[in-house]
């Protein structure tokens, strides 16, 4: 048997560190993008790839400052230069400036122009060419600034934008990590009061951490996997590493206290805790198998990166400790604190006696304790009620990162709405465009609404750009008919682009109410038909699916969870109850996420003063998920104590006391980890991190003080018996909990 453990775990444990060194560069194969499959924006992209073959499917967009006017003779020179050098880099599929099109559009108020430059790669990632693009404008800036001491270019732009967005959720991954790291090894020294026990959990957290993002690594060269792996892998794997670690080293030890060898007591914990661990692992793989069902490369790399940590946590704790266990015996307890007691048969009650009589005082009076801990968690769940899913309002990008402050600049100069514009291809049943006079009549007109309307600064199409005249599209460059005309003629680009003072949320509005309004009513012509692409019309796809799928995943999640608790539990009560106690957690921790980021009380101090007025879309679906399997663990550890302590003879009275002093320690100590793992991620640059962060550290802060030891243990008391209905007190047909 010893033998077997050890092989399984030397098997384990060179798989993980073969994989250890590439774990280093899954970094490089994640995306910042957002992908929603199969959405009007994607298809957008797609026709204008194959219908158009447009060089500016995707595009960056480079401000230029401090020269003079773009429509000036000295500006042209500069712009001439400029030009020139963009075309000769490799990646650059078309560049649009003031030289081409001689539009009002390029001359900013204030001063200052942009060049619109079409990006293709063959052999990478398109954000790869983003650092060569800034290395050109780095050197077109030292050649110039001779001439023009204040010259700045900067790139914008959907790529520029996520470039530095993975930018700064590396940043926060690595800010968090030195904030957590020291923080938890001092909670996990409090806690065993010993350095080589404190060490074995963070060693699991770390090394699931790396394993989990070598593997993401190797799986995003295949699909598309977001940068958000990375930041939940590092919040997850410390978080679940510890925890299941926490309780096998817990185990152990109260083995170890009773006398048992290092060899025996390692099999001990592995079969006490192990089944509990297989539990609580499956219920949060669950939560995370739910999220691959949205169509969504972020929320589904979350889920994958949720399924990779909760599976390596298990299976390191499950293999590795137990064999560090049994070599070490006794001497886990090296490097002992002064002021902590040593491994003794007395120790187990020494640590358990307070516990005991918070459980006694509970059982003593459930239904006060319900009443109190109950009415402060349904206050703050009502407020869930108030959740706004919408784009939250605010400068919430980066405020350093070059293409935030170029993004800044267009907005100065009343341009921003060339990165935001909605991209809208209208085709029509039968008219050519190009060749008679219905169809290019049918799409002057719909520019014409469109740029009628106050929320539009302007409308790009073949028509404004031709001056209305078909006469004149012969005189156009080959780039500008393959941008904003398909090849077959019948489909053409419109380039709208919003005020400047328009919100992202009322973009997003808009897109709305122009596809529920249609083609053949803003081009008079029967049958006509549009798509809406650009960054608007994805966010307007992505709330949608969101919202679509929410109700899915609750439920797959809730049926799922309440599966494997009756498999594990065979009790239908206590199943029920740990759902319900979950649901009520994930409510107000979502009323606690309102109150702070939505409403703005408090926000300030998390670096978000006055609020977002909304909550980013992905965050309810994926906090749902996460929360719901992580607050399960401390259900399961409790729940899986007390029926133990029934099957071995005690009384319910007897039986909640004896678990909470079990477990209670094991709980709290657990949770305060957790706690300072997902606080850590709400002082970053990265407010979707930030809002999950906070919404994980106050479930947990929830969940293990109010809901567990106050609520939990009075609903066991109040049900009695019927805690266990049907099959729950039958002898385990394995081995105990």
């Amino acid at each position: 048997m010893h033998v077997r453990r050890f092989w399984v775990a030397g098997v384990v444990l060179v798989a993980v560190l073969a994989l250890l060194p590439f774990s280093f560069h899954a970094e490089r194969h994640l995306e910042t993008a957002t992908r929603v499959e199969g959405s009007e924006a994607e298809t957008v992209q797609q026709e204008l790839a194959t219908r158009f073959r447009s060089p500016f499917v995707d595009r960056v967009v480079l401000v230029i400052r401090g020269v003079p006017p773009a429509d000036s003779q000295e500006g042209e020179q500069v712009l001439t230069t400029i030009v020139a050098a963009l075309r000769q880099e490799p990646g650059v599929s078309g560049v649009v400036s003031h030289l081409d099109l001689r539009d009002s559009v390029f001359l900013g108020k204030g001063g200052g122009t942009f060049v619109l430059i079409g990006l293709e790669s063959t052999d990478g990632s398109l954000e790869s060419l983003v650092p060569k693009l800034h290395q050109l404008d780095s050197s077109l800036e030292n050649q110039l600034r001779g001439r023009y001491p204040a010259i700045k270019l900067q790139l914008s732009g959907e790529l520029p934008l996520n470039f530095d967005i993975r930018k700064a959720s590396a940043d926060d991954v690595r800010h968090g990590e030195t904030l957590v790291i020291p923080a938890t090894l001092i909670l996990l020294l409090l806690a065993f009061g010993s350095l080589c026990a404190a060490l074995i959990p963070l060693a699991v957290g770390e090394l699931a951490i790396a394993t989990t993002l070598a593997i993401a690594g190797f799986m995003a060269q295949r699909w598309h996997l977001s940068i958000l792996v990375q930041n939940l892998a590092t919040m997850l794997g410390l978080g679940l590493g510890i925890d299941y670690a926490l309780l096998m080293v817990s185990r152990f030890r109260d083995a170890i206290c009773t006398g048992c060898p290092g060899p025996e007591a390692s099999v001990l914990a592995a079969r006490q805790a192990g089944r509990t661990l297989l539990i609580s692992a499956s219920t949060v793989a669950i939560g995370f198998l739910a999220l691959l069902t949205v169509p969504i490369s972020e929320i589904r790399s979350i889920g994958i990166a949720g399924v990779l940590v909760a599976g390596l946590c298990v299976l390191l704790t499950n293999t590795l400790v137990p064999a560090v266990m049994a070599l070490l015996g006794p001497r886990i307890d090296a490097g002992r604190l002064p002021f902590t007691p040593k491994l003794d048969p007395q120790r187990l009650e020494r640590v358990g006696r307070r516990w005991r009589k918070w459980g006694t005082v509970v059982i003593a009076h459930p239904w006060r304790a319900l009443f109190i801990a109950g009415i402060p968690m349904l206050l703050l769940a009502w407020q869930a009620t108030r959740l706004d899913t919408s784009v939250p309002r605010g400068d919430w990008l980066p405020k350093t990162a070059e293409s935030v402050q170029a993004l800044h600049a267009l907005e100065q100069m009343d341009r921003a709405g060339v990165v935001q514009s909605l991209r809208v291809i209208v085709e029509l049943p039968a008219d050519s465009i190009a060749q008679t006079d219905a169809g290019w009549n049918a799409i002057d007109r719909i520019s014409k609404r469109l740029a009628g309307d106050p929320r539009c600064a302007r409308v790009i199409s073949i028509t404004t750009i031709a001056e209305g005249k078909r006469d004149n599209l012969s005189g156009l460059p080959r780039e500008t008919h393959r941008s904003f005309l398909s090849s077959d003629g019948h489909a053409a680009l419109l380039e709208v682009m919003p005020a400047t003072s328009l919100a992202m949320r009322d973009q997003v509005d808009w897109v709305r109410q122009i596809r529920s309004t249609g083609a053949a009513t803003l081009t008079g012509v029967p049958g006509a038909t549009l798509s809406i692409g650009g960054i608007p019309a994805l966010n307007a796809d992505y709330q949608t699916i969101i919202g679509n799928h929410f109700a899915p995943v609750t439920a797959m999640v809730v049926v799922g969870t309440l599966v494997a608790l009756l498999c594990g539990f065979r009790s239908l009560f206590a199943a029920i109850k740990a759902i319900l106690l979950n649901l009520l957690t994930v409510a107000a921790s979502f009323g606690a996420l309102i109150l702070v980021f939505q409403l703005g009380y408090g926000s300030r101090f998390l670096g978000v003063p006055g609020g977002t007025g909304s909550i980013f879309p992905l965050v309810p679906i994926v906090t749902f998920a996460i929360v719901f399997g992580l607050s399960m663990d401390y259900e399961v550890f409790l729940v899986a104590r007390v029926l133990e302590a029934r099957r071995s003879g005690m009384s319910e009275e007897d039986a909640i006391p004896e678990g909470l002093a079990r477990t209670a320690g094991l709980i709290t100590s657990a949770a305060a980890i957790m706690i300072v793992v997902f606080a850590a991620f709400t002082f970053g640059n990265f407010l979707v991190v930030k809002m999950i962060g906070f919404t994980l550290a106050i479930a947990v802060l929830l969940d293990a003080t109010l809901v567990r030891i106050v609520i939990g243990p009075a609903l066991l008391r109040i049900a009695g018996d019927w805690n266990w209905w049907p099959g729950g007190l039958a002898p385990s047909r394995k081995h105990t909990l």
